[in-house]
């Protein structure tokens, strides 16, 4: 496979918003592809300057013969997973899921996309 091929590929972009003592910024990632991460003012600037660092971090791995990483496949998760937890905080979640009118897994579910 060459560059063109593997920028194609399904690749797990994280973007974040950032605001620290450096300003206001995005900075994004390849999750695949350690090291692979960029910034840019905007959402645009972001992907335009992620792009170019994946083309330059496969530019590398692909000339020096190394392995490049294959994007994660969806299929490999079912979407569940168990979680043991403190009796209290179960308590303080179920009791928060019935003020808001939602089920626990609802509940759980919004927290970890926070």
């Amino acid at each position: 496979m060459n560059i063109k091929d593997y920028m194609k590929l399904p690749y797990t972009r994280i973007v974040q918003e950032m605001n620290d003592e450096s300003g206001h910024y995005f900075y994004g990632r390849i999750l695949e592809l350690d090291g692979c991460q960029s910034t840019g003012d905007t959402v645009e600037e972001l992907y335009e300057s992620l792009n170019e660092a994946m083309e330059g971090y496969l530019e590398v791995k692909l000339e020096n013969g190394l392995p490049v990483p294959e994007p994660e496949n969806v299929e490999n998760y079912s979407g569940k997973f168990n979680v043991r937890l403190p009796k209290s905080l179960h308590q303080r979640l179920s009791i928060e899921a019935d003020k808001e009118g939602v089920s626990l897994n609802t509940l759980v579910l919004y927290k970890l996309a926070l």
